[in-house]
């Protein structure tokens, strides 16, 4: 009966909070996440009917060392020393008139704490060349919608490396979607902003989950925001994507965040929480919550120079045994074992010049589990990465 209690009360509380966000969407779209990589000005050509065109592009990699590998044989997770791309991509978009679109395409990677490093080829196996695009329609400044392969409202830190103050994303992010396919709406007037979307969550390819995002702008330094996920019907084992997303897209995510950014600092600490019920079709026979902190934190040391760092906390449920295709299903979401926590520290010193940048990180992550389980299923129960990536940007 308790069981049942708290189900209801968590939907509840789902359907709550994006019934807000949706009265707010005729007042009120996305809110983008500080980074100390800066893109230069798009080249900009004509098009002929399409109008002007905007070209920007990223080129870049990195090499790392890491103690404990935690990737299969025969896998770049595997080696104690290794080097990949991280970025090979263009960008083309058209972003005036009222009918605007963006098209990211090319190679990338997506290096995460607690998790092994993938390769450039893996991640495009999962999301495609084309990783994100989609069609918008804006009648006014104040309002739109796209349709497409989106990212996702979710999180603090952006998808791919030269979003982020670091290079390596964090705990918290390992939880998070990434890129859905769907439809979005965005909506703002004066300090207010917000985006709702249905979609197909952890590009489960089944558009059943709804997300949202609503932010406040409270000066010029600083922002709240407040984001939601969660499921508008059930899951299905018939989807071909359904090993990656199935029980993400059954699960409810909330998370509030706040951000300074004044002279040369950008501070950033955020909350989030993550709820998974019981699923029987899942193998999910316990419901089960995964919470987290992080500080995010940026400062601009010169024109040229910055040193950003990140400290995040874990705490991940679950029971041991409960398996989704051979994959514990607490780890499936965080890479960690179920019923157990991680601590993270990561230092990044960046260097840009125009287009040229180069930077490093050096993260420690420490994860412990009642069953004597490490990081990623196994006994190691630490991890120490360092990991240089330079590229150019125009």
């Amino acid at each position: 009966m308790l069981h049942h209690n708290a189900t209801q009360c968590s939907r509840l509380l789902y359907r709550t909070v994006l019934a807000a966000v949706a009265l707010s969407l005729p007042m009120i779209a996305g809110v983008a996440h500080a980074s100390p990589l800066s893109m230069p000005a798009p080249l900009t050509f004509s098009a002929g009917p399409l109008g002007k065109l905007d070209v920007q592009g990223i080129a870049s990699g990195m090499a790392f060392y890491q103690d404990n590998p935690q990737g299969a044989a025969g896998t770049l997770g595997a080696k104690y020393v290794g080097a990949d791309i991280t970025n090979g991509m263009v960008i083309i978009q058209k972003n005036t008139g009222p009918l605007q679109f963006y098209i990211q395409a090319g190679a990338y990677s997506f290096p995460t704490l607690a998790a092994s490093i993938p390769s450039s080829e893996s991640n495009i196996n999962d999301f495609g060349a084309l990783p994100v695009a989609y069609l918008k329609y804006a009648p006014s400044s104040d309002y739109s919608v796209e349709i497409g392969k989106l990212p996702t409202l979710i999180g603090a830190e952006g998808g791919f490396t030269y979003q982020n103050i670091n290079i390596e994303r964090g705990l918290l992010w390992d939880m998070e979607p990434l890129i859905s396919r769907g439809v979005q709406f965005n909506a703002s007037n004066g300090p207010i902003s917000a985006s709702l979307s249905l979609n197909d969550g952890y590009y489960s390819n089944r558009y059943n989950v709804m997300s949202g995002l609503l932010s406040y702008a409270i000066d010029g330094s600083n922002t709240v925001s407040f984001y939601a996920q969660g499921p508008l019907g059930n899951v299905r084992l018939s989807s071909p994507d359904v090993a990656y997303g199935a029980v993400g897209d059954s699960s409810e995510i909330y998370g509030l965040e706040y951000e300074h950014s004044s002279g040369p600092w950008m501070i950033e600490p955020y909350v989030q929480y993550m709820h998974t019920p019981k699923s029987p079709l899942l193998n999910v026979n316990h419901s089960f919550s995964n919470y987290g902190a992080a500080v995010l934190a940026d400062y601009s040391i010169t024109n040229t120079t910055s040193l950003a760092g990140r400290v995040e906390y874990l705490d991940v449920g679950g029971h041991p045994g409960e398996t989704l295709n051979s994959t514990s299903v607490a780890s499936s979401l965080t890479d960690l074992p179920a019923d157990s926590h991680a601590w993270s520290i990561t230092v990044t010193p960046t260097y840009q010049d125009g287009g040229f940048f180069a930077r490093a990180d050096l993260s420690y992550v420490t994860a412990s589990a009642p069953s004597g389980y490490g990081l990623s299923g196994g006994t190691n129960t630490t991890q120490l990465r360092g990991m240089l990536e330079t590229g150019f940007m125009f």
